[in-house]
């Protein structure tokens, strides 16, 4: 009697660690990962926060005419500070949407800088873009590993049996951190004249250059052959078909 109590004692312990006790160490130590993984991706934000002001005042220097564009990263930055020290151990999605703001405005900056050479051969420039380059790609690599964790764990809580668990002990669905805007998934379209050409796009009329083939031909335009307006006729003379009247000389009659 006491033995089949003490089996049936130890099977209620099993079944408990099979459907409690391992689901809720599982999520306990997935939440921890994420946690921080997102203390990685935030370390890297605020890397680039401490970036962008000596960045914003050398374009400024040499790109004044930019005021719009030096605004709008300067206004963004401040607001994802101030989101920052809010912030919890996961992503949140109003520092998320201000972020993906910010490295849009910082783009569009790099790009405007293209028009002045001497910012771009600054060397204080060029260091400070390579390390926000740099930084750039580890916030992408984290927010890429943190983004896996996330969805590991989420899966995790909306399956069974150990959805069961999730629900009893409050273990709720972690928050992506995710770029929305296809504007800032893409690089900037550099248009560079005809090297960038597409062969979709129109062709300009090119004298002398077959428009089929597109070799060029032995036909040069005549600038004389033009159209004649309408209901009167021109035609081209040569000095063999033109008859010429001889002036009379001094003293002669014609």
């Amino acid at each position: 009697m006491i033995w089949t109590i003490l089996i049936a004692v130890l099977g209620v312990l099993v079944l408990a660690g099979v459907l409690f006790i391992g689901p809720y160490n599982g999520f306990v130590r997935q939440r921890n990962v994420i946690q921080e993984s997102w203390r990685q991706v935030d370390v890297e934000l605020n890397r680039r926060y401490e970036l962008l002001p000596n960045l914003v005042e050398t374009v400024r220097a040499y790109a004044g005419h930019e005021r719009n564009t030096i605004e709008e990263v300067t206004r963004l930055r401040g607001q994802a500070m101030q989101l920052s020290q809010g912030a919890g151990t996961e992503a949140d999605p109003q520092r998320a949407q201000v972020e993906q703001q910010l490295s849009g405005a910082v783009r569009n900056m790099m790009v405007s800088v293209e028009a002045y050479p001497e910012l771009r051969s600054n060397q204080n420039f060029l260091e400070l873009q390579r390390q926000l380059a740099e930084t750039e790609d580890r916030i992408a690599a984290g927010r890429r590993f943190y983004n896996a964790n996330v969805r590991a764990y989420n899966t995790k809580v909306e399956s069974v049996p150990s959805n069961i668990v999730a629900n009893m002990f409050n273990f709720e669905k972690a928050t992506y951190f995710e770029v929305n805007d296809q504007a800032v998934r893409q690089a900037p379209d550099v248009n560079f004249g005809e090297i960038s050409y597409r062969g979709d796009a129109p062709q300009p009329h090119r004298p002398g250059v077959n428009e089929v083939s597109g070799s060029a031909t032995n036909e040069l335009p005549n600038p004389q052959a033009q159209q004649a307006p309408q209901g009167e006729w021109r035609q081209a003379q040569t000095p063999q078909s033109q008859d010429f009247q001889t002036q009379p000389r001094d003293g002669q009659q014609a």
